[in-house]
Parts: C-alpha cells; sequence; structure tokens
C-alpha cells in the first residue's frame, strides 16, 4: 500500500545582533552565530530550514526580508539572540507577511556571576529586546507569537563562561516542544494549501450543518475542490482490470477481518463473497479515480434511485474510501466536506482522523461513544477492523460492507470544523481519551472516549459552540499543535 506523501513546511530564521557591539566584544558575534547554527541543526529534521543567519542592521533587515519571500516560507523563527534595535527587525516582516514566532532561548540556565563579563552577559540578554519587539510588531499590526525557555544545547561553546549544556533541563525540552508544535502546524497549512479535495455526488439532504459555500471553503483554507459526478466514477470502474481487482483484494483482506454474523443485529452479518467481489471492484475504481483527479481527500454521498446502478454503486463505497483513509487519503462520508479538511489535518501529522459523529453515552463508565457506519482510518485502530455486511445502511438508501472497528486505547484528540453565524469557519478542539470500554457489534466504528469533565458538562459546553454534527479523532494531544494551525490559517478556534 502505497502512503501519501507529505511535504515538509519551509521555515525562515534569523538571529538578532547589534553591528555596534563587534568591534566592542570579541567572539560574541561567532557565538552567536553558533547559537543560530544549533537552531538550524535542530530544526533540519522536521522541515525545510531557510536561515539568513545574523541581521544585525537595517540593511541586512531589508535583504533579509525580500529573501524570506523568494524562499516562500510558512513561518519565520525570530532568535533573539541577543539586544538588537527594533529598526533591524521590522522591515523583515513588513516585507514578508509568514507569522513571525520570536525565540527568547536563553544559552545558560544561571549566569556564572563572579566571571561574567560583559560580552558573556551579551550572549545571554535575549530576552532583552523581546518587549521592544513586541511593541513595534504589534503597533506595526504584525502578529507576533513568543516561546520563552532555555536553549537546549549538547555541550557548551569554547568562549563561555557559564555552563550551557541544557538540553535536559525542562525549560529546553518545553520550549523545543512547542517550536516543534509550531512546525507541525506549519505543515498542515503548507499541505492544506496544496491539496484538491474531490466533491463526489451530494450533500445528505436536511444536514444543514454540512452546508458550505465552495469558494469559501478555498478562500480560507487554501483548498482546491473539484466537482466530480457519479458517472465519473462509473466510467473508471469499465476500466478496472482483473489484476487492478487482485491487488485491491490482496490489500483489503490483509488490512481487515471478515466477521461473522452479528448476535445482536439481525443486519449486520458475515460478506458474502459475491458482496466482497463487488466491494473491492468499487475499491479499484476508487483508486484510479484518485489517480486521474489527483486527489488529497474525498467528502461523497449520493443515494440513487432504488434499484439503480448508481444505488448499487454507492452502496459498496465504504470499504475502499476506508483503503483510501489509511493511504492519507481521507474519506468523509454524508458530503461532509469541512470534517474531510478536518480529518486531511489529522493525516498531514500522522495521527489518524477517523470520521465520527456522537453515538451514545455510557453514563456508568462516564464515556462518550463516538463512530459511524464509515469509513475507518486504519492507522489508528485497535487490533485488526473487521468488514461486515449490512442489510440496511441506517438513514440510507442499499445495503452493503461496512467496517466494525475502534480507535485504539489511549490519549486521543477530536477536532471540529464548523461554521459560525458570520460565515467564518471555526475549529472546536478536545483532548480526551480513548478506553478499552465494549462497542456494539452492528458494523460501525465506536470509540469510548472519557473526558476530564463528566459527559453532560462536556455536552453543556460542546454544543453551545454550534459544532457540526460529525468531527475527526485523532490520536495523541493534539490541541497545541491544532490551535497553531488555526492561528496560521486565520480561523478561529476553542478548545473545550
Amino acid at each position: 500500500m502505497i502512503r501519501k506523501h507529505y511535504v515538509k513546511p519551509r521555515i525562515g530564521l534569523y538571529s538578532t545582533g547589534l553591528e555596534a557591539y563587534w568591534p566592542q566584544f570579541n567572539g560574541l558575534k561567532e557565538r552567536l552565530t553558533i547559537y543560530n547554527s544549533f537552531i538550524e541543526q535542530q530544526l533540519e529534521d522536521i522541515c525545510d530550514v531557510f536561515n539568513y543567519g545574523l541581521v544585525d542592521n537595517i540593511d541586512h533587515a531589508r535583504r533579509a526580508g525580500d529573501w524570506f519571500v523568494t524562499q516562500q516560507v510558512d513561518v519565520i523563527f525570530l532568535h533573539a539572540a541577543t539586544y538588537a534595535t527594533s529598526a533591524t527587525i521590522l522591515p523583515i516582516h513588513q516585507r514578508c507577511n509568514a507569522q513571525v514566532i520570536i525565540l527568547n532561548l536563553q544559552p545558560s540556565p544561571q549566569l556564572n556571576y563572579s566571571e561574567t563579563n560583559t560580552g558573556e552577559w551579551l550572549a545571554n540578554c535575549g530576552a532583552c529586546p523581546v518587549p521592544e519587539f513586541a511593541n513595534a510588531l504589534h503597533r506595526a499590526n504584525i502578529h507576533y507569537e513568543i516561546i520563552n525557555g532555555l536553549l537546549g544545547q549538547f555541550e557548551s561553546p569554547t568562549l563561555a563562561l557559564s555552563n550551557e549544556v541544557t538540553h535536559h533541563l525542562p525549560e529546553a525540552k518545553n520550549a523545543w516542544a512547542i517550536i516543534s508544535d509550531w512546525v507541525q502546524a506549519a505543515k498542515i497549512k503548507r499541505n492544506l494549501n496544496n491539496a484538491t479535495f474531490g466533491f463526489l455526488g451530494n450533500t445528505y439532504s436536511g444536514m444543514l450543518d454540512l452546508y458550505s459555500d465552495f469558494t469559501m471553503l478555498q478562500a480560507q483554507t487554501g483548498i482546491n475542490i473539484d466537482i466530480l459526478e457519479m458517472d465519473d466514477l462509473q466510467a473508471i470502474k469499465q476500466t478496472v482490470t482483473v489484476e487492478d481487482i487482485l491487488q485491491t483484494a490482496n490489500t483489503i483482506e490483509n488490512m481487515f477481518l471478515i466477521a461473522e454474523d452479528s448476535s445482536a443485529e439481525k443486519f449486520a452479518k458475515k460478506p458474502s463473497a459475491q458482496q466482497l467481489q463487488q466491494a473491492y471492484e468499487v475499491a479499484a475504481a476508487q483508486q484510479k479515480l484518485v489517480q486521474h483527479h489527483k486527489l488529497d481527500a474525498i467528502a461523497y454521498y449520493y443515494h440513487g434511485a432504488p434499484g439503480s446502478t448508481f444505488e448499487q454503486l454507492q452502496s459498496d463505497f465504504i470499504v475502499g474510501h476506508s483503503l483510501l483513509t489509511a493511504q492519507g487519503i481521507p474519506c468523509a462520508g454524508e458530503g461532509d466536506l469541512k470534517t474531510a479538511i478536518a480529518m486531511k489535518v489529522c493525516d498531514i501529522i500522522q495521527s489518524g482522523g477517523s470520521f465520527c459523529e456522537i453515538v451514545v453515552t455510557d453514563y456508568q463508565e462516564g464515556t462518550i461513544l463516538f463512530g459511524h457506519d464509515g469509513p475507518f482510518h486504519i492507522e489508528i485502530a485497535e487490533g485488526k477492523p473487521s468488514l461486515r455486511r449490512m442489510g440496511v445502511y441506517h438513514g440510507k438508501q442499499g445495503s452493503g460492507i461496512s467496517v466494525e472497528a475502534k480507535v485504539k486505547t489511549g490519549p486521543i484528540t477530536l477536532l471540529f470544523l464548523t461554521q459560525t453565524v458570520d460565515g467564518r469557519l471555526k475549529w472546536i478542539i478536545s483532548e480526551g481519551e480513548s478506553t478499552n470500554g465494549p462497542i456494539m457489534q452492528i458494523g460501525n466504528t465506536q470509540t469510548p472516549v472519557k473526558f476530564p469533565r463528566h459527559p453532560d458538562a462536556y455536552f453543556d459546553t460542546l454544543f453551545k459552540e454550534g459544532p457540526t454534527h460529525h468531527c475527526a479523532m485523532s490520536i495523541g494531544h493534539n490541541a497545541s499543535i491544532f490551535s497553531k494551525m488555526a492561528i496560521l490559517l486565520g480561523i478561529d478556534y476553542t478548545v473545550i
């Protein structure tokens, strides 16, 4: 199975300096350059770094700003290495509108006071100019964020008079965790801005929370939307070969268990060989549709007239769309483009992104079950998911094979993308824990989730935010990344 490749974000970096210091304090410039190089080296594994080096006068600032524009950076880390006037940083950000993140990372946790000279102090006084930078950026109406902590070096520079080995200290670990979250958020933004979402069919009739303006979605998230017809898929299905079907069947059978009849639900049965063959054929066609249209995600729904070709075609969607979701092409049912975007965000940071809605509350266990009739993100499954034949799709036409599974036990984050009264998007972010509680054997995905508060208290807060009834479930506690992603996209968010 070929997994979707995501490009790394492009991160700008520069360190501050004051030209007047260099002839006064021997070795200071070289020392600050070492710090700058250390930050670059730490970033290289998770992003493409565009390091301008030291900026110590206005001319350098202007050139740096123009250079960052040509490099198309997503974020600029302004490393406050020592005092510098705000006039030497503002031109950079007036020229390049990438998000500014000020790094106040002190090399040493404590100065060696008895031996510290002025040069040693200046190598550790990165916090000194930060209020001035913040004031200038604020008055220029340029949004900024600040990360405070220790630099986190693994050895002290030769000229250092204080201990600068701080990688093991909490102030360094915390700072670099936040830096990593910003890089992940930038990765989401860059990949969303280059993503094409297929909209296949239409949106489930009457689900008013799902309806959105395509132009608004592109304007606020940067995605492109390709409107597809069922005829497009049907035409591609005619080109599917026996070899295509066998290859797809082999992949699916390695991913899923074939479930027996459910003891509780008369509509949930073991799939027949013929039904599996039909699902494999449609899945092979879905693979080709994605390749032909160069899709990065899909929102889909179509009911079709009873007994029609398209009713049968859509009945076999879930298995193939679960396969695509596992490959990094998230597929959201009921034509929910907003949740497809949320699923894509989760997948970009490799934390899953399974299609969910509220299923039921377990008041005895204090959990809320989230799930749907498909598709499912197999990468975050607890064990091997099962395929069951559904005699009916509740609330929909047709019958076919669905996925029964739960998300692995441990920390999870729900990501809702909703729309406000003024036409703006809004993220709703919730962290919780997936538990090992039981689920129903009805051919649907279900995951029991425990939140820090009582289920009713959680509902009180969630419902007042005006969410959509769908969301994406990711593994891990990702609120820090998702909130930073929202800032980069310029979209409001709330964490509950």
